[in-house]
Formats: C-alpha cells, sequence, structure tokens
C-alpha cells in the first residue's frame, strides 16, 4: 500500500496544477475518514494537500449548511438547491480555484455530484438544471477525479447511529435514487470517475481510493 501511496504523491508532484479530487457517496459510506487518510499518507510523502467539505467549509458555507441540514422541515427543495449553489460558489472562488492555482492537490468530501443526486434526483428538480445550476454558480470547475464510495443504503445509514439530519431522514427510495445516479456517472464517464466498494474495512475501502486515484492519473496499479 505504502507504495501506492508514493506513485500517487509523485504523479501529483509533478502536475503543472493542484489536482482538484472530490469523494462522493451515500451517507455513512465513509468518506471523511478516506479524506482523512488519503491526505496524512499522500503528505507523508512530499504531496501538497489541502481537505475541505461541502456544505459548510466557509464561515458562510457553514451558515448555510445549518439552514440546510438542521433547519424547518418546510425548506422546499429549490430553496434547498440555492443555498448549496451559494455555498459552492463561495467555497470554489475563496478556496479551492487559489488552493489549485497555488498547486494544491484539493480533495473536497462532497461536491456538484451531491446536488445532482441529492436535489437533482432525489428531490425531483431534475438533473440537468441542478448541474447547470452548480456549472453556473462554479463557472464551470470540475474535478479532476471523482471517486465514488459505493455503499448499500441501508448499511451506511446504519452507520450513521440515530443521530440523523434532514436529508438522512429521508426515505429508502429516496437514498437509492441517489446510489443510482452515482453508478450511472461513473458508467457515463469512467475517465473521471471510479467507483470503490466501501461495504468492507476502511483499509480495504483505502486501497480501493489509491488504486482509482492512480488510474485516473494514469499510473500503474
Amino acid at each position: 500500500m505504502d507504495q501506492l501511496v508514493s506513485r500517487a504523491a509523485q504523479r501529483l508532484r509533478e502536475l503543472p496544477r493542484g489536482m482538484f479530487i472530490a469523494l462522493e457517496g451515500g451517507d455513512g459510506s465513509g468518506k471523511t475518514t478516506q479524506i482523512n487518510l488519503l491526505r496524512q499518507r499522500l503528505e507523508a510523502h512530499g504531496a501538497n494537500v489541502l481537505t475541505t467539505f461541502e456544505p459548510g467549509a466557509t464561515p458562510l458555507g457553514h451558515q448555510l449548511r445549518e439552514l440546510v441540514m438542521h433547519g424547518p422541515e418546510d425548506v422546499d427543495p429549490r430553496t434547498e438547491a440555492l443555498l448549496y449553489a451559494a455555498d459552492r460558489a463561495y467555497h470554489v472562488a475563496t478556496m479551492i480555484r487559489p488552493a489549485l492555482a497555488a498547486g494544491t492537490t484539493v480533495i473536497t468530501d462532497r461536491y456538484l455530484d451531491s446536488s445532482v443526486a441529492y436535489q437533482g434526483i432525489g428531490r425531483g428538480l431534475g438533473e440537468r438544471a441542478i448541474r447547470d445550476l452548480s456549472l453556473w454558480a462554479t463557472d464551470g470547475l470540475l474535478p479532476d477525479a471523482v471517486i465514488v464510495l459505493n455503499i448499500d443504503p441501508e448499511v451506511g445509514l446504519s452507520r450513521r447511529g440515530e443521530e440523523k439530519d434532514r436529508l438522512e431522514r429521508a426515505g429508502d427510495r429516496f437514498h437509492e435514487q441517489v446510489a443510482r445516479h452515482y453508478q450511472e456517472a461513473a458508467r457515463l464517464e469512467p475517465g473521471r470517475y471510479r467507483l470503490v466498494d466501501a461495504n468492507g474495512s476502511v483499509e480495504e475501502t483505502f486501497t480501493g481510493v489509491v488504486t482509482a486515484l492512480l488510474e485516473v492519473l494514469g499510473g500503474d496499479r
């Protein structure tokens, strides 16, 4: 495993600009754990890494996150989508683009695909409408790699325990639709997307994440 991480870090250092990586997946798939592991191990091999998340990584974003996650139950889907877009616009302008320009690898916990999955598919607002909204908000910034942690929705939600926010309290059909979106996105854009089985242990999943990153970078497994 250490050799895989070393190769990935070397390729990241050789890039002319920072690489933008998004980890996506359903609730309880372990994105935060994997992002922290990836940052720690890449940095140990000399890569310059910034980790971030959506929604809520900026002070403004934190306020928007509170509205979305813990606000009133009657927040309608369009309002929810616009709040996410505002968070992403500010996040990209103040954190992500400056870091990439400085040559830093940026790894984010959720990005555009979360909005497409949750608001476009799950909330029924339309995949294209939400994608276009996000592209407008970010001036077209897309990740160089999207690593999707693929987990059974029931397993993911059980890992989260009893404390659930408003989105996590949505029904089974909602979470199944979200899971299907990630799988379809990976099928349609195999150059940027990689599916990683996240039903196993943390270390097994991490091996899959690093392997996926190397594949997108064009490195050997």
